[in-house]
């Protein structure tokens, strides 16, 4: 529930808003989230879109690893509570879809009916790991454009009946088989026609450049890991390459887990946060919400 207090004019669908952030000039920086104050948080800051981290759902909601252990359902519950706490569109992170060819449909539509701008579908075998795990697997090729196929009919299912929404097309075959197979899989995604194609884990600029040779200017989307032996790009430099969307998918996790971690640490110590590491109380107060609904209590007071 977003609490404004007053009536607002009727906003584009999600997937047009998400559509019109990558027509825009200048590439999108999107942050990951795994809850609705995190999107409220990637809105207020004034990014243009958020996106559903499935390694951050998966830490924070179950905590668990990102290895194939959180469910579609879970997913989708997280799903509904981000997409209803922000106007900004939100990309889901919708794994490998969830089963067969028909689970890939099904979680198609069900992100769709939520609220996502967009559905990200990997190429991964079922189930998956996070993209820089151990034991990294990859669905045999035709296995991975069934997928993609069933999810791109999903969406085309949805706009034909009035709806709207993308696909991203994921390849994380650099890391499972290697460079040829990562290239020749993001051109079939493109091909396919996925509306954003993203290649997973590319090992230097020169393998990014390669990448937008073979999609032949479908957007492209590039993941930036804070992990020690990973390309880690400005936004300009990852502009200057070609692509639409740099996505900063764990950072908030991490900052979350970090502060924390500290405050525990001097708390257990005898100490405690000083104002330096926490919120004025004014600013928390503000933040989860509490002005905004004495607004709205206002509106409806006898």
């Amino acid at each position: 529930m977003i609490l404004d207090p007053e009536p607002t004019a009727p906003l584009p669908s999600p997937a047009a808003r998400l559509r019109a952030v990558l027509d825009r000039k200048g590439i999108a920086v999107v942050p990951g989230c795994h809850d609705a104050l995190g999107a409220r948080l990637i809105a207020q800051a004034g990014f243009p879109a958020a996106f559903l981290s499935g390694y951050a759902v998966s830490a924070a909601r179950l905590g668990l690893p990102d290895a194939g252990l959180v469910s579609y359902r879970e997913l989708l519950d997280a799903g509904r509570e981000v997409c209803a706490a922000t106007d900004i569109p939100v990309i889901g992170d919708a794994d490998t879809g969830f089963g067969s060819p028909i689970n890939v449909r099904r979680t198609v539509a069900g992100y769709h009916q939520i609220g996502f701008a967009c559905v990200m579908i990997e190429d991964q075998v079922f189930p998956k790991r996070c993209g820089f795990a151990q034991g990294l697997e990859v669905a045999p090729r035709e296995e991975a454009l069934i997928r993609l196929r069933a999810a791109l009919e999903a969406r085309d299912a949805i706009r034909r009946a009035g709806g709207d929404l993308l696909v991203i097309g994921r390849t994380d075959s650099r890391a499972a088989v290697g460079l040829e197979e990562a290239l020749w899989r993001a051109e079939a995604f493109a091909d396919l026609g996925a509306d954003v194609v993203y290649f997973e884990a590319p090992a230097s600029t020169a393998e990014m450049e390669a990448l937008h040779r073979v999609t032949r200017g479908v957007p492209t989307m590039l993941a930036q890991i804070e992990k020690p032996g990973r390309v880690f790009l400005t936004a300009t430099e990852a502009e200057a390459i070609g692509y639409r969307i740099l996505l900063l998918g764990v950072t908030l996790l991490n900052a979350v887990i970090k502060a924390q971690k500290d405050a525990l640490a001097l708390i257990a110590s005898g100490g405690h946060p000083g104002p330096d590491r926490l919120l004025p109380f004014d600013e928390l107060y503000d933040t989860v919400g509490f002005n905004a609904y004495y607004a709205m209590e206002k509106r409806y007071a006898r």
